[in-house]
């Protein structure tokens, strides 16, 4: 593996148009390319988004032939990066729900690893904003480390990220990167979303990319893009804003090992008995 490496995160607003969407990031990804990214990553659920359930079901299928799948394998291979599809909304025939899947494809096109987002959006934030997640999608079974020409990458998606175990287990398995790919809503996004996003780099030492959906999107749905690259240390590297659009890193592993050398947080688990008084 070597040590350094130039990322990118793709920033998009996506709708119902799944052939729209699918043009919009392409084209993003190229620019990334032309910029000099080696790993490209787009943000969750970049296939499609629509606040109709049984609209959104009739319109994805199973991973097997899948049109957007299929799009970014052929991107990979035109351009010869890594990209990461932060998340697509597959169905597999017959299922009652469908699965939010992160794809890591490689620079020939294959698919490297899948991720089902284990944690599901099921909160009340106010302001009538509601989402259950767990009624229309099924959670997925474990976390997924993949190995990349560079570093190894821990895939997590979304409301993962409020889930600090999950990037600690990554980064004890050995992530030096992980990818963090949200359609964050906006009122959320304003409170938590960058220092969430540190807070989750200084704990686990690790660089953190975080891809995201932006603007108003079907159903009258915000998110609040801003996606992010962070360094070890918790700076931010890069902050795309409100717009469309895409921003770019170096990424230097060096100091990955430096953070944990200075602060080895990650090798001082213990054994904690709680006592409770009343």
């Amino acid at each position: 593996m070597t040590s350094t490496f130039r990322a990118a995160c793709i920033q998009t607003n996506t709708g119902r148009d799944i052939a729209a969407n699918l043009t919009a990031a392409a084209d993003l990804v190229r620019r990334a390319r032309d910029d000099g990214a080696d790993l490209i990553a787009l943000p969750e659920t970049v296939n499609v988004m629509d606040s109709n359930r049984q609209e959104l079901m009739s319109k994805v299928g199973p991973e097997q032939d899948n049109p957007a799948l299929n799009i970014f394998m052929d991107l990979a291979r035109e351009t010869g990066a890594w990209i990461l599809a932060g998340s697509l909304i597959v169905r597999d025939d017959g299922a009652e729900k469908m699965a939010n899947r992160s794809f890591l494809i490689d620079d020939k096109g294959a698919v490297r690893a899948r991720y089902d987002k284990i944690h599901m959006f099921d909160v009340d934030l106010g302001g009538n904003e509601v989402h259950r997640e767990s009624n229309h999608y099924e959670a997925g079974p474990k976390a997924v480390l993949a190995a990349t020409p560079w570093c190894r990458l821990g895939m997590t998606i979304c409301y993962d990220l409020r889930f600090a175990y999950l990037f600690r287990t990554l980064a004890q398995a050995g992530a030096s990167v992980i990818a963090t790919p949200a359609a964050f809503t906006r009122i959320s996004g304003q409170a938590h979303w960058h220092v969430l996003q540190r807070a989750r780099a200084i704990e686990t030492g690790s660089f953190i990319l975080a891809p995201a959906q932006c603007g108003e999107h079907p159903g009258k749905r915000l998110t609040y893009g801003h996606s992010l690259i962070v360094d070890p240390w918790g700076n931010v590297l890069g902050d795309a804003g409100e717009e469309a659009g895409f921003i770019a890193a170096d990424i230097d592993l060096a100091l990955v090992e430096e953070a944990r050398r200075k602060i080895p947080a990650l090798t001082h688990d213990r054994e904690t008995e709680l006592t409770i008084r009343s």
